[in-house]
């Protein structure tokens, strides 16, 4: 989950990859660090803390002004947050530095033979082992250059991980990749490489996407090998078409809030899809013996809901399960069996297993996802990209209503309605625009302000809007910190009714559909109890004590209803003083299990 940068170049590398590692830190924020090449050994800064908070240490005395160097923004796993366990971690002779994304799973008894060999560990990270096997190698073994001492290193390890690593003798960086991501941007006699590639866009669009067991060297010019046949490889540079602008907040405060503003435009674009692919996975769903949605966070709760819309609008029933819980599901599958995996990133890790699972058993796999060259891109029969551009806020917002649009696309399109599903979803993105216009965002302060200090919070639905009571509850807890909960209203007096006493908030969503009456009653219940209704519907009612009005849209309720919580999640924290783009303990992506 960490970010891993690197440079190799004619520039001053220090200030190419202080600015990358701050479009990478929604990777992780607990600590950061720099070293470059210089002379006469590899100058190091690490901090603990936000690397967006170091502007003052763009012109850093201690660093040198080389032009190779790695740097790594941290989201902690192994050891705790400490000047120590930040990366990059050097060799003992502090000639080789190395940064690392992942989980070394044999870290233990790797560190235990170093040990015995006069090793003395600074941290108590798995990636320290890194630069001391390496180190290790380049002593015992007379002649052994950098890159196969890397490479005889790379063979003791298990688990995972995204590596770059620099030698001060030979100016050579390396970087390899196992089940952690890592783009290189190829510049005009420059290199970088990143775990994503906004954090090198301002300087080139040209990038290469590495795969499972590919090594690159770059020394003068970059060669990718094979590390299972040891073969050199030549990969030409793709052309991604993000916008720099993109990536950056512009007149916005924060990212959470210009990307929920952004939603009108990134649902459009979302569904501007060819017409003949979306039949063709719409064919491939009628087609196939059980399918499968896979997801995680918030686009399980995306396909949650989705599975819905297709049992109203295609009649059709899907399976959906939460991707680290999907292995448990292999005795069903079969090679008529398709599975539609939905990520933002397409790294999460959970979901990159499913995959693994299901491609054993000869399942057909179609992927929903916003990174182009992404793992799970890659690893897909078939793929729809969601155009929404890069999602820099740790919670998903603009994303999932994108996951939404295109999965209802393919509901209606399974039932040969897709102009229909497209004329609708045109319209919900004019709904969507009209209720992130700025004026309607600030509406939602004074509910936030009442909510604010309390303690739990409580989303009801039903039906459709299930799922969406789990993604409203996620928001809210992930960035503001209260306890929230979501329930389907059906399920309150089996439990959860218990929790309610004079003052509870309880949000309740209410769109016009066969649901409405039912869950009004269930708001009743809780009313009667002393909770508070704030309610979310396109008609007011005597039962809520706060009303925020959202447009009824039939079956892309879900969408629009979603917006407001989103915001006033947005308020909640700004009120309570934590960073909306930041939540503590979250990173992006979850590229470990």
């Amino acid at each position: 989950m960490c970010g891993i940068v690197g440079y190799k170049g004619k520039r001053e590398a220090y200030k190419i990859i202080l600015d990358s590692l701050k479009t990478l830190e929604y990777r992780g924020y607990d600590s950061w660090g720099v070293a470059v090449i210089g002379n006469p050994s590899i100058s190091v800064v690490k901090e603990v803390g936000m690397i967006s908070d170091a502007d003052s240490l763009i012109n850093n005395t201690k660093i040198t002004k080389g032009t190779t160097g790695v740097g790594h923004t941290r989201w902690a796993t192994h050891g705790n947050v400490t000047e120590a366990n930040s990366h990059p971690h050097l060799s003992t002779d502090g000639k080789i530095a190395v940064v690392h994304n992942g989980i070394i799973e044999n870290y233990q008894s790797l560190r235990g033979e170093l040990k015995k060999k006069g090793y003395v560990f600074k941290s108590d990270t798995d990636s320290e082992v890194i630069p001391y096997l390496i180190e290790d190698f380049l002593k015992s073994e007379t002649g052994i250059s950098f890159e196969d001492a890397f490479r005889k290193t790379l063979y003791l390890l298990e688990g995972t991980y995204a590596i770059v690593a620099i030698d001060k003798d030979s100016e050579t960086m390396l970087c390899v990749r196992k089940d952690s991501p890592i783009v290189i941007g190829v510049g005009d006699g420059e290199y970088f490489i990143a775990s994503d590639a906004p954090a090198f866009i301002e300087h080139t669009k040209n990038v290469i996407f590495l795969e499972n067991d590919e090594l690159v060297a770059f020394n003068g010019d970059m060669k990718i090998i094979d590390l299972v046949t040891g073969k050199k490889l030549s990969k030409k540079p793709q052309v991604i078409d993000w916008d720099v602008e993109q990536a950056k907040k512009g007149e916005f405060k924060h990212y959470m809030l210009k990307e929920i503003s952004e939603q009108k435009e990134t649902i459009n674009k979302a569904i501007h899809q060819d017409n003949k692919v979306i039949q063709d996975i719409a064919d491939a769903i009628n087609e196939s013996y059980g399918t499968f949605f896979i997801a995680s966070g918030s686009s399980y709760h995306a396909a949650l809901s989705a599975s819905y819309t297709f049992s109203r609008i295609a009649k059709k029933h899907i399976n959906v399960v939460d991707a680290s819980e999907f292995p448990n599901y292999e005795h069903f599958l079969t090679p008529q069996t398709l599975m539609i995996t939905v990520s933002q990133s397409g790294e999460t890790a959970d979901v990159l297993d499913a995959v693994k699972v299901a491609k054993k058993k000869g399942v057909k796999i179609i992927s929903i996802v916003n990174v182009m060259g992404s793992s799970l891109m890659r690893n897909s029969n078939y793929s729809l990209l969601m155009n929404v551009g890069p999602e820099i806020c740790v919670l998903s917002t603009k994303s999932y209503t994108s996951q939404l649009s295109i999965l209802t696309l393919l509901a209606y399109a399974s039932v040969g309605k897709l102009d229909e599903g497209k004329a609708l979803l045109k319209c919900v993105a004019n709904h969507v625009g009209e209720l992130t216009d700025p004026k309607v965002l600030l509406d939602t302060v004074e509910v936030a302000s009442y909510l604010k200090d309390k303690e739990h919070l409580y989303v009801i639905g039903r039906g459709q809007s299930y799922p969406t009571a789990l993604e409203a509850a996620l928001k809210i807890k992930e960035v503001s910190y209260i306890h929230a909960e979501g329930f389907a209203g059906g399920s309150l007096k089996h439990g959860p009714i218990a929790l309610i006493e004079k003052g509870t908030p309880c949000i309740v969503f209410a769109p016009n559909d066969e649901t409405k009456k039912e869950v009004l009653s269930n708001a009743m219940e809780i009313k009667s109890r002393g909770g508070y209704i704030i309610g979310v519907s396109d008609m007011d009612n005597e039962i809520f004590d706060y009303f925020i009005k959202v447009p009824d849209v039939g079956h892309a309720s879900p969408i629009c209803d979603i917006i407001p919580i989103q915001v006033l999640s947005y308020y909640l924290a700004i009120l309570r003083g934590c960073n909306p783009d930041r939540p503590r303990n979250l990173a992006k992506s979850v590229t470990v299990k």
